[in-house]
């Protein structure tokens, strides 16, 4: 497994096959955005959660194709939608795993349960629960964390939007007191359950998905481009170090 240093934040570079034994691992699991890679320079709670987390991944399409021309550097991309399909592949065989699920609304949590539900986990092992509105730059939920102290899951899956649930994740792993793993794919269960836009391996593989999600959201897009195209001269002045 190589690892790539950028700007003091390690990245895995996994191939996919590599994934199964990742699975049985505990720890903080991020996957950063390119707008959130962008707001480093200017946020300084993401950032320190990025740098604290486990394993980082290689999720943006866009900072992959700014390291191969700017860096000459080509990682494996892992997007939470892959990531997300092989782990359910995954938790298929292992039903005996316990998931704590942190959503962004009634609705999507009862989607996301079902969704969970037929992989074969039952309901006494599944705990939803529906995020308030968090601040990033204060932020404490000791009703949280009682929840998941009594549950005690293996896994507790953020599906909260980036940005925000990657600082909260690293707040979790500050206070939980046994092992397990948090993955913050945000967004990206909403692909498996339909509440979001249509996204498939082809889609995945060959960097669509942002096209995808501009033509069903077209509203969020503009926003997001603009604030992305910071990582440009990020990238362009970075110092990237792999490690073998």
């Amino acid at each position: 497994m190589n690892k790539l240093i950028f700007e003091k934040i390690t990245f895995v570079n996994l191939k996919h096959k590599e994934l199964n034994e990742i699975f049985k691992h505990d720890g903080l699991f991020l996957f950063p955005s390119a707008p959130g890679l962008a707001s480093i320079i200017d946020k300084k709670k993401y950032y320190n959660s990025l740098q604290k987390a486990d394993l980082v991944f290689f999720d943006s399409s866009f900072f992959i194709l700014l390291l191969r021309l700017f860096k000459n550097i080509s990682p494996i991309r892992v997007s939470g939608y892959k990531f997300l399909e092989l782990y359910f592949n995954f938790l298929r065989k292992n039903k005996k795993s316990k998931i704590f699920l942190i959503d962004p609304s009634k609705k999507k949590s009862v989607n996301n349960k079902l969704l969970i539900n037929k992989l074969g986990i039952k309901n006494n092992k599944i705990f939803s629960f529906v995020a308030p509105f968090y601040n990033p730059n204060n932020l404490n939920d000791k009703n949280l964390l009682k929840y998941i102290h009594k549950f005690k899951p293996n896994v507790i899956l953020i599906n909260i939007g980036g940005g925000t649930q990657e600082i909260l994740g690293s707040y979790l792993k500050s206070k939980i007191k046994f092992k397990c793993k948090i993955i913050c794919t945000g967004a990206a269960i909403s692909f498996f359950t339909k509440d979001q836009a249509p996204i498939n391996n082809f889609i995945d593989k060959f960097y669509l998905g942002w096209l995808i999600r501009s033509i069903f959201n077209p509203f969020s897009f503009p926003k997001r481009l603009i604030y992305a195209l910071k990582l440009i001269k990020i990238v362009k002045n970075s110092n990237c170090k792999i490690i073998k």
